[in-house]
């Protein structure tokens, strides 16, 4: 457990180091859903944008390491490389729809923009690809 959750690390810091070179390219904001998400599983009701971005950051970090744990059941099942990367977005990215759609913060992705749409999957496909490539690294 301590492995996948030192790769979630690695992979949350993969993904935060694209998702901040995207966002000054195509000029978009920082998404908001962790905050969202976040605020509603824990009952907060943040006061302010600026209190809901701290909670938006937290949980983006949150979410990242343990998804982790994710990968390294998928190792312990005895899947590595490609194989169990693929896995790992498989469950990551569509429980992450579902969560949206159940917490009622977002549509099913297939309503979902192309603008909305890419830069989830490309910057959940760097986490996934750099969380999977440090798990079977240290394992």
């Amino acid at each position: 457990m301590i492995k996948g959750a030192v790769s979630g690390l690695i992979g949350v810091a993969a993904m935060t180091a694209a998702q901040t070179a995207e966002m000054r390219i195509s000029r978009r904001e920082p998404s908001m859903v962790p905050g969202h998400v976040a605020s509603k599983l824990l009952g907060l009701k943040p006061e302010d944008d600026a209190a809901l971005a701290r909670i938006s950051i937290r949980m983006h970090w949150a979410h990242g390491m343990t998804q982790g744990l994710i990968r390294a059941a998928i190792g312990h099942a005895g899947l590595r490389g490609p194989a169990a990367a693929g896995m790992h977005f498989a469950l990551m990215w569509t429980g992450d729809a579902m969560l949206y759609k159940a917490l009622g913060i977002s549509p099913w992705p297939w309503e979902w923009s192309l603008a909305e749409l890419a830069p989830d999957l490309f910057h959940k496909g760097v986490y996934v690809v750099a969380t999977s490539a440090a798990y079977d690294r240290l394992s």
